[in-house]
């Protein structure tokens, strides 16, 4: 039991940390762009999602690492990257926006996903092995990240339908 809360406590207080650097040092940056160019840095850092595919290899994980947790969250994060880099090569186009709604919702669910896997398949914090700093670490930093993400794209929404408006003139 003193294993999983302090599993969950690193988990807590690194969202807390995370929410700090971004409250302090992200957000006031970002908000200051124009929406896609905003996007941009925030797509970059989930492009390195692949990291997911540690949960695949024997030696970084325990042999122990239930298989259904480590494919479910390989697999999210891979294509979780791959929406982020499919939406960098198309912003800043309307389609690029609507690539990044689709991975940011994508995103979003593949790590409410990952805690709910590992919570069902009974994952014990020893068996991510090295992986471990994956859901202590760098895990909140992206669930910080696609909320802010949540925020610019709703911006753009909102810069859409102003632009359209025709009270807008």
């Amino acid at each position: 039991m003193q294993i999983q809360l302090s599993f969950f406590g690193s988990i807590a207080f690194s969202l807390v940390a995370w929410g700090v650097v971004a409250a302090r040092y992200v957000w006031p940056e970002l908000r200051l762009r124009q929406p896609t160019e905003a996007l941009r840095p925030l797509l970059i850092l989930h492009s390195f999602r692949f990291m997911g595919l540690a949960f695949l290899i024997p030696g970084v994980v325990s042999p122990d690492l239930p298989s259904a947790f480590a494919r479910s969250a390989a697999l999210g994060d891979i294509i979780a990257a791959t929406l982020a880099l499919l939406s960098l090569l198309l912003l800043p186009s309307r389609p690029g926006v609507f690539t990044t709604w689709i991975f940011n919702l994508w995103g979003t669910g593949d790590l409410l996903n990952a805690f709910y896997q590992a919570n069902h398949s009974g994952l014990l914090p020893g068996q991510l092995g090295a992986a471990y700093f994956i859901p202590t670490l760098v895990v909140p930093l992206l669930l910080i990240t696609h909320g802010i993400t949540f925020r610019v794209l709703l911006h753009c929404r909102h810069e859409a339908t102003m632009a359209t408006s025709p009270h807008a003139m």
